[in-house]
C-alpha cells in the first residue's frame, strides 16, 4: 500500500492474491477522504508526507533512554569475520538473498542460522522497516552480510515517475547509511518490475534473481526448501523473504544441504566480482 501525491490510497495486489492468475496483478485506488476515517495517527503522517514531502519524516516513535531497558538486542556473532576469500571460478557459489526486511524477531533468528554455516548472504531492505530497525542492519552488517536497497515502501516502480523512483531509493539508501555508515550499491526493484525508466533513475546496481521458491505464497518450510534445493545452481541468486517465519524456517535444511553438495554462500557483489 502507498499513498498518491493527492493523498488516495494505492492498493497493489499480487498475481494470484485475488482474482485469477491469468489476471496478473490489480491495483485498487481509494480517494484520500474515503480512507480518512480509517488512519491512524501513524497513518495520517504517511498520508502528509506523500502529498506534503518535506526532509524530515516524523514517525512518532519516542526518543531512545540510555536505560537498561532501551539497551540494544546482542548482535549475532559474524558469520565469517573478515573479507571472504571465496574463489567462484574455482568452487560452487550461490547466493541467498532475503527481501522485504529487516524484521523482528525474523531477521535475528536468520542470522543465528547463517553464523552457524558460516554462510554470508544479501538483505534487499525496505527503507520503511530499516528506519524502524536500524539495529538489525547493524547486525546484519557486523556478521558480513551485504545490505542492498528495495525501495521504501515497495511500489511497483515502474508505474512511477523518475523523480519519484529516485525518492523511493535515496530515501531508502539514506536510511541504510544512517544505521551502517555505507551505502548500498545494489537494489532489487519490487516484483522484480524494471524498465529503461527505472534503471536511468538511479546509479545502483539492479539485481533480479534465478530461483525464486514463491515462499510469499507456499507458507510451507519443508516445500520452500526443497524447492530451493531441486532448482539451485552454481553462481545462481536465490531470493527467499526474511519477513516470513516459514521462509526462515527453511534456511537451515536449505544451508545444511546445498553446504553438502559442496556450495559455498557468498553475497551478490562477490559472486559478481569472483566470476
Amino acid at each position: 500500500m502507498s499513498f498518491t501525491r493527492e493523498g488516495a490510497l494505492r492498493i497493489d495486489f499480487d498475481r494470484s492474491t485475488v482474482g485469477v492468475p491469468p489476471g496478473g496483478r490489480y491495483q485498487v485506488i481509494l480517494p484520500g477522504a474515503t480512507v480518512a476515517p480509517w488512519l491512524s495517527g501513524f497513518g495520517e503522517r504517511v498520508q502528509e508526507q506523500a502529498v506534503s514531502p518535506s526532509g524530515r519524516l516524523d514517525l512518532g516513535a519516542p526518543a531512545p533512554t540510555a536505560t537498561p531497558s532501551a539497551a540494544a538486542a546482542p548482535t549475532p556473532e559474524a558469520s565469517a569475520p573478515g573479507a571472504d576469500t571465496t574463489d567462484c571460478s574455482k568452487v560452487r557459489c550461490i547466493a541467498l538473498t532475503f527481501d522485504d526486511g529487516p524484521a523482528v524477531p525474523e531477521t535475528a533468528t536468520l542470522l543465528e542460522y547463517l553464523a552457524e554455516y558460516e554462510a554470508r548472504a544479501t538483505f534487499f531492505v525496505v527503507g520503511q522497516n530499516a528506519a524502524a530497525h536500524p539495529e538489525a542492519l547493524r547486525a546484519e552488517a557486523a556478521a558480513g552480510h551485504e545490505i542492498g536497497n528495495h525501495s521504501w515502501n515497495h511500489p511497483d516502480l515502474t508505474q512511477l515517475t523518475a523523480a519519484e523512483v529516485a525518492s523511493q531509493l535515496q530515501r531508502t539508501s539514506a536510511a541504510i547509511k544512517a544505521a551502517t555508515g555505507e551505502e548500498p550499491t545494489l537494489f532489487r526493484p519490487p516484483y522484480g518490475a524494471i524498465d529503461d525508466a527505472v534503471r536511468s533513475a538511479t546509479d545502483l546496481s539492479p539485481v533480479l534473481w534465478d530461483v525464486d521458491p514463491e515462499d510469499w505464497r507456499y507458507r510451507d518450510s519443508a516445500r520452500v526448501a526443497q524447492t530451493v534445493i531441486a532448482q539451485a545452481g552454481p553462481n545462481e541468486v536465490i531470493l527467499l523473504h526474511d519477513i516470513h517465519p516459514t521462509s526462515v524456517a527453511a534456511v537451515p535444511e536449505i544451508l545444511r544441504t546445498l553446504s553438502a553438495q559442496g556450495y559455498h554462500f557468498v553475497t551478490v557483489s562477490h559472486l559478481r566480482a569472483t566470476l
